[in-house]
């Protein structure tokens, strides 16, 4: 991506060495100063999500998305950008503006949440999720566009945005809590609700198979998406019963279903359900509970295999792996 002033021109033949001497792998000036990684690591402890050829291109081999191609450069709802290999925050809506240079811009990020890291070619500044280390796109200063007179470009292709309230999900709602026979069983039975779709999500595979999740290379959970009435209940609701029909602490799987994909998550459409689920689990945690439910800006749900739905209904039984806990 290049600065709407064009690329800086070394000066001096000092500032020159400096920029070969990093691009040769010298971490350290000539006056014995410490230089940024340039490629940094992500933390020992962050969840990455499987990744697209496209988007490892991009995240991870520093590639650029064509200009006046990406659907977020356009886009000016009022929400919040994720990372979209390990969904940290980066930035908020409000802070985002149109530059004209074909990339979605931002004049400031959220606090900590993005790193620069100098260009090896010593001319430009990269920008990387501070978590995960992927790169989002390079930082300009010096152009005008706003007060702030700071445009981070960023692609598209590093981002999740995830709208304040989504007008096509509001009366929806995705969990993953282990096998999704038992997590429908009992949505399909709450008041309010109009139906319950079992399928996949979280992962990088286009409409996986069955064996394709199970196989845990696809990096998608079994989840449900809840579709309700508003009018006979709420988010909150529903997301009470979900910490109440599976053990929230457990951070393996779900029961004697390890792995992966049973793990349990809270897949939040917009930033209303985020905030009620991070209520939920701090009343949870404040009475006593070790919650290890995840939250995770939601993706694409595929719906399973007919076979997989009303799976109880259809075959008799009750579910094996999931009960009724009063936990609020």
């Amino acid at each position: 991506m290049f600065s709407k002033v064009g690329l800086i021109v070394l000066g001096s033949l000092a500032l020159a060495v400096v920029g070969a001497a990093f691009y040769s792998g010298n971490l350290h000036l000539a006056a014995g100063g410490p230089m940024p990684d340039p490629s940094p690591t992500p933390e020992s402890d962050v969840e990455l999500n499987k990744l697209t050829e496209e988007e490892k291109r991009v995240i991870i081999d520093k590639g650029t998305d064509r200009a006046f191609t990406g659907e977020l450069t356009d886009n000016f709802e009022e929400g919040t950008y994720y990372c979209r290999q390990c969904d940290a925050p980066l930035y908020f809506s409000n802070d985002k503006f149109h530059s004209g240079c074909g990339w979605p811009s931002f004049d400031q990020e959220i606090a900590g949440a993005v790193t620069k890291v100098p260009d090896a070619d010593g001319e430009r500044t990269e920008i990387v999720c501070s978590r995960c280390k992927g790169h989002l796109g390079h930082v300009f200063t010096g152009e005008k566009f706003t007060e702030k007179d700071t445009r981070h470009c960023v692609n598209t292709t590093s981002l999740v945005f995830i709208p304040k309230v989504s007008k096509k999900k509001a009366n929806t709602a995705i969990f993953a809590g282990g096998c999704f026979w038992g997590v429908e069983y009992y949505f399909l039975r709450e008041k309010g609700v109009k139906s319950v779709r079992s399928g996949y999500t979280g992962g990088s595979v286009s409409r996986p198979t069955y064996e394709q999740v199970l196989s845990k290379t696809t990096g998608h959970y079994e989840a449900v998406e809840v579709e309700f009435d508003p009018k006979k209940t709420n988010y909150e609701t529903l997301a009470r019963l979900f910490f109440e029909i599976h053990d929230p602490t457990q951070t393996d799987g779900q029961g004697p279903d390890i792995g992966q994909q049973y793990q349990s998550v809270m897949f939040f459409q917009d930033e209303n359900q985020k905030e009620i689920a991070q209520r939920l689990i701090k009343v949870l945690e404040g009475k006593g509970y070790n919650v290890a439910t995840r939250l995770k800006p939601a993706r694409r749900f595929w719906q399973a295999e007919e076979y997989h739905q009303r799976y109880y209904e259809k075959n008799g039984g009750t579910p094996y792996c999931h009960k009724y806990t009063k936990r609020f």
